[in-house]
């Protein structure tokens, strides 16, 4: 059957973003006003369309947030956190791995690297892995004119982020779905409601410069643009998709 969007039994994901040393963006959630959601909108006909959305936390969040927006002097507060803590930890004699892995940190980090970006590899991350680093995640450092338009910085917060979305469209509602990257057609289904993973037969899937290149879902299928893709297929951002499922 083809999903009907409703807003109950789901297990909808939602990105947190750390609004770190910034007071210019409100905490609690935030539409991300992605413009290709707004271009769908004008090629399929909907009561209204529902943005994906983000929650920002204050300081306190940092640890348990999935990405941080911050300015030049927080980037690096936050980075010094980590160089300091890298010191102090190598003066209390870590074992050989460890001793080796942070000290490639820390010659990253002095780069202006940050521990997200510094190329590790597998048994060094594992040396680590204890250690909770405040760069280890994306962070964005937001320019005073981007501060001064949230919407679109909170679009770049949200692709920076490594999330995706995927659109469900038509009838009630075009909606963009957060999901973290990796996710699996089925893994989608489950982001809008457990039955659909539970009765998962196929997704449905018209890649979005398809969808804009034939004008819209309909021409789109008469090109021959629809997929039928299984349970591992791995999401793209903006994927159209329509979940055929057993109840």
């Amino acid at each position: 059957m083809r999903l009907t969007v409703r807003g109950t039994g789901t297990s909808n994901p939602c990105v947190k973003v750390c609004a770190f040393g910034l007071t210019e963006i409100p905490l609690g959630q935030h539409n991300i006003k992605d413009p290709r959601l707004d271009e769908t909108h004008k090629l399929v006909e909907a009561k209204k369309k529902a943005y994906a959305q983000v929650e920002v936390v204050g300081d306190e969040g940092l640890v348990d947030s999935d990405c941080v927006v911050t300015t030049e002097d927080g980037f690096l507060e936050l980075t010094f956190r980590d160089v300091d803590f890298i010191e102090t930890r190598l003066g209390r004699d870590p074992s050989a791995e460890e001793r080796e892995a942070l000290l490639k940190l820390k010659g990253a980090l002095e780069s202006e690297k940050t521990v997200f970006e510094a190329n590790l590899g597998e048994a060094e991350r594992e040396a680590l892995e204890i250690h909770g680093f405040s760069s280890n995640k994306p962070i964005v450092v937001a320019t005073p004119g981007e501060l001064g338009e949230p919407d679109a910085l909170m679009v770049r917060v949200f692709r920076e982020s490594g999330w995706i979305c995927f659109l469900t469209v038509g009838g009630s509602e075009n909606r963009a779905w957060p999901v973290p990257p990796g996710t699996t057609a089925w893994g989608a289904g489950g982001a809008i409601h457990t039955d659909i993973q539970k009765g998962f037969i196929r997704a449905e899937i018209i890649s979005y410069d398809d969808f804009i290149e034939a004008g819209g879902e309909t021409l789109a299928k008469r090109a021959d643009k629809q997929r039928l893709e299984m349970k591992d297929y791995l999401m793209q951002d903006y994927d159209l998709t329509s979940f055929r499922f057993n109840k």
